[in-house]
């Protein structure tokens, strides 16, 4: 009974590296940035959360919608300010913006509300569910955890293949200039795709403080790396390889804390990575990218 309580825990855990891991493979796949500030927007959302429901007594919802507003504003403003203007630069370049852009967010965070510790009061109300004569219980927040993060990716699939914008994001992740001669709007096309994806930076940052009900400025930065580590493990550029990638990671991560070592755990994940690079480079669901001449 302690393995499927394991395996529960590791799912719930995926799901919100599976959330997050959608920004960075979204963002990849369409504008070809590793936006490494993705994890501070986590932050940022978390502490919106926090300061509505400590200090104006928001409740839970209003407080979550007006996080995800914030951080899609923010995300658009990112991608206007820092990446926009090296759309034609090296990707070293942009890689460095990127490191920038989040030590500004962490820094601005250690100014605004210090470097303490804060203690997050959970978003989800639901009641626990208990199985088999008590033995297995399940979290509410396991449960809504799981159940957002299946309907974010139906909901994503649905959205890309669907409607008109999200068919200018598949003009635009396979050649930026031809879906402009088309009449793409490729700037509004990678704004909507960074707006989306710090969107559910928000949902995924307060999930996991739901679930691990503690804040800090760098509170984004260890889950935002695992969540890159997922997206390449799934395929970056897919949104079903970074659902798949999120998951597998979750329940590597969970599986090994318990059996392994806790100390060590993080270290199976990136040595799992590794492996799998080594025997398909593209990752599990990605597709070899053919370099035009």
């Amino acid at each position: 009974m302690s393995f499927i309580s394991y395996l529960i825990n590791g799912i719930s855990l995926g799901s919100i590296y599976a959330i997050i891991a959608l920004g960075y493979t979204m963002v990849y796949g369409i504008a070809k940035m590793l936006n490494f500030a993705h994890g501070d927007v986590i932050m940022i959302g978390c502490y919106i959360v926090f300061t509505l429901m400590t200090g104006l007594q928001m409740n839970s919802m209003a407080s979550l919608i007006v996080a995800i507003i914030g951080c899609t504003i923010l995300g658009v403003v990112i991608e206007k300010i820092a990446y926009k203007p090296l759309r034609k630069a090296s990707p070293l370049a942009v890689l460095i913006t990127a490191i920038g852009v989040s030590y500004f967010l962490q820094n601005v965070a250690l100014i605004i509300f210090g470097a303490d510790t804060k203690s997050f009061t959970s978003v989800v109300n639901m009641a626990p569910i208990k199985l088999a004569d008590g033995k297995l219980t399940i979290s509410g927040v396991t449960i809504v955890t799981v159940l957002i993060c299946i309907v974010i990716v139906i909901a994503l699939m649905t959205f890309i293949k669907k409607t008109k914008s999200g068919q200018a994001m598949l003009a635009v992740s396979e050649d930026k200039d031809a879906a402009q001669l088309m009449g793409v709007n490729v700037n509004k096309t990678i704004s909507l795709t960074f707006a989306i994806g710090s969107g559910l930076a928000a949902i995924a940052g307060v999930l996991l403080c739901s679930a691990y009900p503690t804040l800090s400025p760098y509170t984004g930065s260890m889950p935002g790396i695992k969540a890159f580590t997922a997206a390449v493990f799934g395929g970056i550029g897919s949104i079903p390889g970074a659902f798949i990638g999120g998951i597998l990671l979750g329940v590597i991560e969970i599986l090994g804390r318990a059996y392994v070592s806790s100390q060590l755990s993080d270290a199976i994940v990136f040595a799992v990575l590794i492996i799998v690079l080594l025997v398909k480079p593209t990752g599990i669901l990605g597709k070899p990218i053919q370099e035009k001449v």
